[in-house]
């Protein structure tokens, strides 16, 4: 029988199948495997030549152990003269500061519950120790869960001991590094506080927050297959923070501070700021504030109450009032449009007790005619007609020129955070009734630090310097470095200078800064009672003010530059019976102890 050799009979199923079908598929397979020998080499080829340095770090990460070690926080001192017979020392000889911000270590109680071999015990042991609820702490003991939150934070050593020496299997004490303010209150708000993050708020903890830090540490280790580490491979050390030495000096914030306090209780006020600094240095001796707060209690301070953590200081803005005079009296001696001994000459009658601008009536603050009076007199008087005549004399440019110089409507620059700026509108958008209501500190507002440092200015000769609260940064390696003055410009020539501080010596002898002398010694400064603007509306609080002095001292050689300023003071009327009185008691200790 004929058989066509193109055909094969099948063995498995009988069906015919072409020999060169045949040979088609198993090329069709050859190239298949081609292919895939291509795309294995090729993915062999990726991983181990292209994609090489990402797999050796994988391996590496599953090999070792990255384990971060934290620095300690800088710690921030005072100076405390009065340890060194009121002479500064080197900073790194330690025995002249005063600790406003250290570190202790305290522990926080961890529970692993899966560990614990008698959950209801434990809970039982551990709230009477820690003070707690053993009723909510046993569902939490019994979940088996490998973590929970700290069941207690910052307990004491001692504390920390006795739950340790109970020898409980899943109970651990942690240590923690917390920030500590032994003086508690003391210069809070200019120091500021750590939250439990571990970072600065407000201050100089929140200011200097990267200096004081420091940078994290790490350590690499080798691991084992169960992911313990078994050896150190490398490590980087942490970089412990500096440490700051503040400007302020530890005995004057205190008489600060308890001059306020005494004053505030005294005059019934609601609260008050009191700020002494160098006028050549710009350093900050004292920065007290009142209401306060303990730093180390801030997670107390209710939401409501959480202004409290802002600095009055540097933050809070408002109407001078007469202590703004000398800097527009000073503008106007400057400018050559007055002089000490000036008179109103063109005025019928000199001064009267009130005079009407664009329709306003503005009266004196005693409502009182003063007729001829001198400019010296204008400022013993605090003369508000007579201010409005000198600024009408000086005119828009010229006394907005001087007060910009002075440093109003911009922050100082003091390397504290959260510094208000106050307000002078334009000058060439001036009415003259806000010529007339800015001469006598009205419709312009500041911050204390603000017209502190004009008044530093004008104790300083005329130049205006830059006010700071840091004085030193130690490095952890005891490299110190001194911050410099820094000053801004010469606000008033030298002479003018010196003319107006013969005027405020006048004020505190013959004016209204009677309270503020200091018998033996010549005192300038200048009283100032300001109303308070409404919040809901145009014009000024009935009854409420702000009593105000601001001054220097000895007038010769100005040592130092102090602001006062109480706010709402119930019990008098006039600042000459409140800030004043204060100003005197606090100008006679440092004249009398201090710069002894």
């Amino acid at each position: 029988m004929y058989q066509n050799k193109d055909y094969q009979l099948s063995s498995l199923s009988g069906t015919k199948v072409s020999s060169a079908a045949i040979d088609q598929r198993v090329v069709v397979l050859r190239w298949i495997i081609v292919v895939l020998i291509i795309l294995l080499t090729g993915n062999v080829f990726r991983r181990q030549v292209l994609e090489a340095p990402h797999y050796r770090a994988l391996a590496k990460d599953q090999q070792t152990a990255k384990i971060t070690s934290q620095p300690e926080r800088g710690r921030i001192y005072a100076y405390d003269q009065t340890a060194s017979d009121f002479g500064v020392t080197s900073a790194s000889e330690n025995n002249n500061f005063f600790p406003l911000a250290t570190n202790i270590m305290m522990f926080d109680v961890w529970v692993v519950p899966r560990n614990l071999k008698d959950p209801e015990d434990s809970a039982r042991v551990l709230a009477e120790k820690l003070s707690l609820d053993a009723a909510k702490l046993l569902p939490e003991f019994q979940s088996g869960k490998l973590y929970i939150p700290p069941i207690a934070k910052r307990i004491d050593k001692v504390k920390a001991e006795e739950i340790a020496n109970l020898n409980i299997r899943g109970i651990i004490t942690v240590p923690s590094p917390v920030r500590f303010y032994p003086e508690t209150e003391m210069a809070a708000q200019t120091i500021g506080f750590v939250n439990y993050d571990g970072a600065g708020s407000s201050g100089v903890e929140k200011y200097y927050d990267n200096e004081l830090k420091g940078v994290p540490g790490v350590i690499y280790g080798l691991k084992d297959t169960k992911g313990r580490v078994i050896g150190i491979n490398d490590q980087a050390k942490a970089q412990n923070g500096v440490d700051l030495v503040l400007t302020l000096d530890s005995t004057v914030q205190f008489m600060a501070e308890r001059e306020l306090k005494s004053s505030i209780e005294k005059y019934g006020a609601s609260g008050g700021t009191i700020i002494i600094a160098e006028p050549k240095t710009g350093r900050v001796l004292a920065m007290a504030n009142s209401p306060s707060y303990d730093p180390n209690k801030f997670n107390e301070v209710s939401q409501e109450e959480q202004w409290k953590f802002l600095n009055p200081a540097v933050s809070d803005v408002y109407e001078p009032g007469s202590i703004f005079k000398p800097l527009v009296m000073a503008a106007a001696i400057d400018a050559g449009l007055v002089e000490p001994d000036t008179k109103p000459d063109d005025l019928p009658g000199g001064f009267k007790n009130m005079v009407s601008i664009d329709g306003y009536e503005i009266h004196n603050s005693q409502d009182k005619s003063f007729g001829f009076e001198t400019m010296t007199q204008v400022l013993e008087n605090s003369d508000n007609i007579g201010m409005i005549w000198v600024g009408d004399k000086a005119g828009n440019e010229t006394l907005g020129k001087y007060l910009t110089n002075f440093g109003v409507g911009a922050k100082t620059g003091i390397d504290l955070g959260a510094e208000g700026v106050g307000k002078l509108s334009e000058p060439s958008k001036w009415r003259n009734v806000n010529r007339a209501t800015i001469a006598f500190g009205q419709g312009v507002s500041v911050t204390p630090i603000q017209i502190l440092a004009a008044y530093m200015a004008l104790a300083n000769n005329g130049k205006l310097v830059k006010p700071h609260i840091l004085d030193t940064i130690i490095s952890p390696s005891g490299e110190e470095k001194k911050i410099e003055t820094t000053e801004v410009r010469d606000v008033v020539k030298p002479e003018t200078a010196a003319k107006i501080k013969e005027m405020l010596v006048s004020v505190v002898e013959r004016g209204h800064g009677k309270k503020a002398a200091v018998a033996g010694f010549r005192v300038a400064g200048k009283t100032g009672t300001a109303q308070i603007p409404k919040k809901d509306g145009p014009g000024y609080e009935e009854t409420a003010h702000i009593g105000s002095f601001a001054g220097f001292a000895p007038a010769d050689d100005p040592k130092f530059v102090m602001l006062v300023k109480l706010d709402r003071p119930t019990s008098v009327e006039w600042a000459e019976s409140s800030a004043a009185p204060a100003f005197g008691t606090i100008a006679k200790w440092l004249l009398t102890n201090y710069y002894r």
